[in-house]
C-alpha cells in the first residue's frame, strides 16, 4: 500500500450522487389511473389554490409515493418549502436538491429521483418522518415548516 502510495497512485472515496442513484427510467405506476384517486384531487387543490406549477405533477407525486412508500403529501410538501410548488425552480429542480445545483430531465424525472433517494438511501431509510426531515434540512423549523404544509394538504394520519 505504501509503495502505492508513495508511486503517487491515489485511491479516492466518493459520495455517490443522489441523482446518480435514481432509477433511470421511471417506474411503473402500481395504479394506473389516479385522476379518479382522492389524493390526487387534494393535490390539485392545494397547488392551484397557490397557482403552483406543480399542479400539473400531481400524478407524478402520488406514482412515486406509492411506488417508494412514501407517506403521499411529503414530496409536494418539500417541493412546496423549497420551490413554492415550482415557482422557484431552476432545471426542473422543484426540491432544492443538492443545494440547488441538481439537474433533472423533467419535474416528474426530480420527482422520481428525490423519492427513490429518500426511500432508498442509507441516510433516510427506516426513519421517521421527523428524523428524515432533519437529515434532509437540519434548519431548525424546517421539519415543522413541511409538516405544516403536509396538514394543510391532507389532515395528517
Amino acid at each position: 500500500m505504501r509503495k502505492l502510495l508513495s508511486s503517487g497512485l491515489v485511491l479516492f472515496a466518493g459520495v455517490v450522487s443522489p441523482v446518480a442513484m435514481a432509477p433511470r427510467e421511471t417506474p411503473k405506476s402500481p395504479h394506473a389511473d389516479y385522476r379518479k384517486d382522492p389524493r390526487f384531487q387534494a393535490l390539485r387543490r392545494f397547488f392551484e389554490a397557490g397557482d403552483c406549477p406543480a399542479k400539473e405533477y400531481a400524478f407524478a407525486f402520488l406514482e412515486a409515493a406509492d411506488i417508494y412508500n412514501l407517506d403521499w403529501r411529503l414530496l409536494p410538501s418539500i417541493s412546496f418549502i423549497e420551490s413554492t410548488g415550482g415557482k422557484a425552480s431552476q432545471n426542473n429542480n422543484i426540491f432544492g436538491w443538492d443545494s440547488g445545483r441538481a439537474h433533472f430531465s423533467s419535474p416528474t424525472a426530480g420527482i422520481h429521483a428525490v423519492g427513490y433517494y429518500l426511500s432508498h438511501a442509507i441516510q433516510y431509510k427506516r426513519k421517521s418522518l421527523d428524523q428524515l426531515l432533519v437529515t434532509y434540512n437540519p434548519a431548525g423549523d424546517y421539519a415543522q415548516k413541511v409538516k405544516s404544509v403536509m396538514r394543510r394538504i391532507a389532515p395528517m394520519q
